[in-house]
């Protein structure tokens, strides 16, 4: 009886909606990514790579698909696990950078230099293949408008937060035709290789993807109690899953006792007869 008490106040609990305390505030309204399937990203819009140099995205479009992340460099928190995510769903693949595919990083910060983006490429570049080459993978910056023109192509919102000098921003990378069209979107911080390579076929093809559920992690969520902005959203989920863990182990371990009662009346009946 105890046990089919937990077993049911778990199921419970799981099946319960999020109290108003994890719900996303006002600030983060609107953050996210609209999924504008074969729109076209502007290919002339300039930026700055990280020599300081000025570049057109059209020059990384050629006959091969594009991986688009939209970051920024000195985020302290979820950039650097998009970014690392995508480091570890490519690193399997016998697809390579430069010559499978590109991989471009655009700033969201208008206020980010050159220098901020070498410093970037260096650190993924390399943690992603010493032999690759620190031009297989391009990092750049630019003004606002800049910035403007390609999250809004691709349908990436996000908002600048004056008082912490942070980005509201969700996670995700944007797999782009050779021809510069949205082809799909991955989200979250961890990227399948399988899903990487079919996504990077599809779009060396042309092939427009279907929209797909977005899973999103936010970069920042107001915590009323501090007054500050945390990874409420990342911690929502590991309560999730070790909530999940404990009643997999709960209803285990009732399934076991039960079928050991079974098998203990079978033997006692076998014994009388």
């Amino acid at each position: 009886k105890m046990i089919r008490t937990s077993i049911l106040a778990c199921l419970f609990a799981c099946l319960l909606p999020a109290s108003p305390d994890t719900k996303l505030p006002r600030e983060l309204n609107g953050i996210g990514f609209d999924q504008k399937l074969d729109a076209p990203v502007p290919l002339d819009t300039v930026f700055r790579d990280e020599t300081g140099q000025a570049v057109t995205l059209r020059q990384y479009f050629h006959d091969k698909p594009i991986i688009l992340a939209t970051v920024y460099y000195r985020c302290p928190m979820l950039c650097n696990q998009i970014l690392s995510g995508v480091v570890r769903g490519l690193r399997p693949l016998s697809l390579k950078p430069g010559r499978d595919f590109e991989i471009v990083t655009v700033s969201i910060s208008p206020d980010e230099t050159p220098q901020d983006a070498t410093a970037r490429r260096d650190q993924y570049s390399r943690s992603y293949s010493r032999t690759a080459g620190p031009t297989s993978w391009h990092f750049l910056v630019g003004s606002e408008p800049s910035i403007q023109a390609v999250t809004n192509a691709i349908g990436f919102h996000y908002r600048y937060d004056p008082p912490s000098k942070m980005y509201f921003h969700a996670s995700g990378i944007t797999v782009l035709t050779p021809e510069g069209h949205v082809s799909r979107y991955l989200y979250g911080v961890d990227y399948e290789p399988k899903d990487l390579k079919l996504s990077l076929i599809e779009a060396a093809h042309g092939r427009i993807g279907s929209p797909v559920d977005q899973i999103l992690l936010f970069c920042y969520h107001y915590d009323p109690k501090t007054g500050k902005y945390g990874a409420v959203v990342v911690n929502m989920l590991k309560g999730a899953s070790a909530l999940l863990l404990v009643c997999m182990v709960i209803v285990l371990t009732w399934l076991w006792r039960r079928d050991l009662r079974q098998y203990g009346n079978a033997m006692k009946e076998a014994t009388r007869t």
